[in-house]
Formats: structure tokens, C-alpha cells, sequence
């Protein structure tokens, strides 16, 4: 009786739990290729033929726009909380 109670059981938490070893094993393998780290000089090839002056006024452009678009992201995210917010205050 308990070993047919155990059978059915197994059958019906074997997919899932054949779906979570299966992740496990891809997040492992997809772990070991990102640990190589970004090589981001592959994507900047084309600012190395450029004066060092001109180099570091790209290099500083694109700081430039990456902190743009964080603080334009920043102030999203507070626009969208104060509005729920509000929103729930007069709900």
C-alpha cells in the first residue's frame, strides 16, 4: 500500500523536479562562460585609430549618457511610486 501511495507520488513531482535538475545543470554551465567576464575593447575597436584626446572625449560621452539615462531611470521609478502612491491614498 505505502509503495503504491509512493509511486504515485513520484509521478506526479517527477517532471517538475526533472525541469529544476535540468536548470540546475544549464545555470551551472551558463555560470563557468560568464565567468570570463565582458571584453568590452571588442565593441571600442573603432575609437583606437583616434587621438587619445578624442578617446577620452568619446570615453567621457558615453559615461555621460550612461548617467543620464540612470538618474532619467531613477526619476522613472520615483514618478511611478509616488503615483501608486497617490493612487492608493485615495483608493
Amino acid at each position: 500500500m505505502l509503495d503504491g501511495i509512493r509511486d504515485f507520488v513520484d509521478t506526479i513531482f517527477e517532471p517538475p523536479l526533472t525541469f529544476l535538475d535540468l536548470a540546475i545543470n544549464n545555470l551551472q554551465n551558463v555560470s563557468m562562460i560568464t565567468a570570463q567576464g565582458i571584453d568590452l575593447s571588442n565593441y571600442t575597436m573603432v575609437f583606437r585609430d583616434m587621438p587619445s584626446e578624442w578617446q577620452m572625449a568619446v570615453q567621457s560621452l558615453l559615461i555621460a549618457v550612461v548617467m543620464i539615462g540612470t538618474l532619467l531611470l531613477f526619476r522613472l521609478v520615483f514618478r511611478t511610486y509616488f503615483a501608486v502612491k497617490d493612487g492608493v491614498k485615495w483608493w
